[in-house]
């Protein structure tokens, strides 16, 4: 009986990987690379078809193997993006970037919730998308998950915002810059950047559109920027556990009940992690580590993937009309935040 239901997880779980694996090879047309659509996005989008063509035709049994890489695959994910990051970065940038994120990040998800209940949305969504466009797009939604306990289908509508609204930044920002529209230095557009746009692949994508010659440094310095909002995930997600424990202790009836607080161990990992990639380049050699760095970080995409394509899986069309047009009025308000409040900021400080 436990091997039975073991195959049949093994089952859920190739079947994920095969969409992925799917998602990867569609990722590197060259029509998809010039959107910027990363596996990942390729992969809920995969997932999100699968969920309304063949999923009647798939054994329920396997669905265990799906969950499986909605929450262990995920996490691990998470926990191994860190070594994407260097506490080294951080530095580099500088206080001024590392202010302006904060206040971005704070700014967003405050905003966000105030507008979800203003719109009277459903609280999971609201602030699933708030995350999502404070931090760092699919990966901050894939991480607050966890915490958050929300439906699948509400987790991929809030992605979906984040892909559209990031999708316009990565053309517009750089038609902004170059019309002389936002009248910013070089380095203060590749803050603007880096602390406002939602994906890492969308400031990559933006900053090389700017500066394609690498001579204004407006793409490594928006990349790093964007990297300390990632690195501001885990505070993020502790934080938000506490509060959630706190605004979730009364049941309908308003009796109280005891509150359980969801430690996300996975942030403290995640952490663990980009010190460890901080300082452990120092002991190995150069060539070695990049190689295997390069290669963690193959890895973490594709179990990525998987986590967005297993998400997508539960996706339905009924769903996301359910869900209605509110979560993206939601992201539109949140989007012209950014693009006002950001700018206002980098003039400001930097």
């Amino acid at each position: 009986m436990i091997n039975k239901r073991r195959g049949n997880i093994l089952h859920g779980i190739l079947l994920i990987a095969l969409f992925s694996l799917s998602a990867f090879f569609i990722a590197d047309f060259e029509w998809v690379k010039d959107l910027s659509l990363s596996p990942l996005i390729v992969g809920i989008i995969l997932g999100t078809l699968y969920a309304n063509s063949l999923r009647n035709y798939i054994p329920d049994t396997w669905v265990p193997g799906i969950k499986f890489c909605t929450k262990q695959i995920l996490r691990t994910g998470i926990v191994l993006y860190g070594f994407r990051l260097t506490l080294q970065q951080v530095y580099a940038v500088g206080l001024p970037a590392f202010l302006i994120d904060c206040i971005v990040i704070c700014g967003t998800i405050g905003i966000g919730i105030t507008l979800g209940k203003l719109l009277k949305m459903d609280s999971d969504t609201a602030l699933m998308t708030s995350t999502g466009s404070a931090i760092c797009g699919a990966a901050a939604i894939l991480g607050a998950e966890p915490v958050v306990k929300c439906e699948a289908h509400k987790t991929a509508v809030a992605v979906s915002t984040v892909v559209i609204f990031g999708t316009i930044s990565m053309f517009l920002y750089p038609l902004l810059y170059r019309s002389g529209i936002l009248n910013l230095s070089p380095e203060q557009m590749a803050i603007y950047t880096g602390s406002t746009l939602h994906e890492v692949a969308h400031v990559v994508g933006a900053g090389n559109a700017m500066d394609a010659s690498g001579a204004l440094r407006i793409a490594d310095q928006a990349t790093i920027t964007k990297m300390i909002r990632v690195m501001m995930l885990a505070p993020v997600l502790v934080i938000m556990s506490f509060v959630l424990m706190k605004t979730r202790k009364k049941n309908q009836n308003g009796s109280q009940t005891k509150g359980k607080i969801t430690i996300p161990w996975f942030a403290f990992g995640f952490l663990g992690v980009i010190v460890l990639n901080s300082f452990a380049g120092d002991y190995v050699p150069k060539e070695i580590y990049g190689n295997l760095i390069s290669g963690i970080n193959g890895i973490d995409t594709f179990l990525l993937t998987m986590a967005m394509t297993a998400l997508g899986t539960d996706t339905s069309i009924k769903k996301f009309k359910q869900a209605g047009a509110k979560p993206f009025c939601l992201a539109a308000l949140l989007y012209i935040w950014l693009l006002l409040g950001g700018y206002i900021l980098v003039k400001t400080i930097v």
